[in-house]
């Protein structure tokens, strides 16, 4: 794609040979004997046979090998609670939990899904469950977590797209205080909801010192309840 860089080993042509070529905005390498090759959309072996074809023209049995050195084409956005935040570029195929390793791998406050948004131009997402938006426009899907990352649904481990956009939710949050060995909050990475005997072991468990007989949950319900 436009502004990758490739080095271009072409036998006996040393016009070619060992310079770093980009690809320009419109898609196109400009190159001496060649001259302009749309290499936009190409694999490295495509456009090695292209670049043979013409080559043909001087040389009976011209030896092309084409190797990409820096991506810039392909963005792919990792965002939400993972280890490391931000674009990364696509170099070959890679797979949703091939990308979110690039990103650090999803970090302890990571809630139970991870959504995967898809311009229109790369297809819908291959996946049952995804859904259109009302233009038309992007494809979006939401994956569990936790099944995706421990291999039980390896039909989910969809090909990332350029410019998808990956994002992993914060996990929501129950706060345990009071006389508890670590009063804070504890993250609903597993789903939407947890035990309280789950709640209180993460939280290091109830003290000696607790009245137990006057423990509370409060909840905030849109009936004020």
């Amino acid at each position: 794609g436009a502004d990758d860089q490739l080095v271009i080993q072409v036998v006996d042509v040393p016009d070619i040979s060992s310079k770093p070529q980009r690809i320009d905005p419109e898609g196109d390498l400009r190159l001496p004997m060649v001259g302009r090759v749309h290499a936009a959309g190409m694999t490295a072996e495509q456009l090695e046979a292209e670049l043979v074809t013409r080559l043909k023209v001087y040389l009976q049995e011209p030896d092309v090998t084409v190797t990409v050195t820096e991506f810039h084409s392909q963005p792919v956005s990792v965002i939400g609670a993972v280890g490391s935040s931000g674009v990364h570029q696509l170099s070959g195929k890679k797979t949703l939990v091939e990308i979110l390793s690039m990103a650090g791998g999803a970090s302890a406050d990571a809630g139970p899904s991870v959504r995967v948004t898809r311009r229109a131009e790369w297809g819908r997402i291959p996946l049952t469950e995804s859904t259109l938006d009302s233009t038309g426009t992007f494809s979006t899907v939401d994956i569990d977590l936790k099944a995706l990352l421990n291999a039980m649904a390896p039909e989910k481990n969809i090909t990332i797209r350029p410019n998808d956009v990956i994002s992993v939710p914060r996990a929501e949050l129950v706060y345990v205080i009071g006389e508890v060995g670590r009063a804070g909050p504890v993250p609903l990475s597993s789903g939407t909801s947890v035990s309280v005997m789950e709640a209180l072991s993460s939280s290091g468990g109830v003290l000696r010192t607790a009245k137990g007989s006057q423990a509370r949950i409060l909840r905030r319900t849109t009936e004020g309840e």
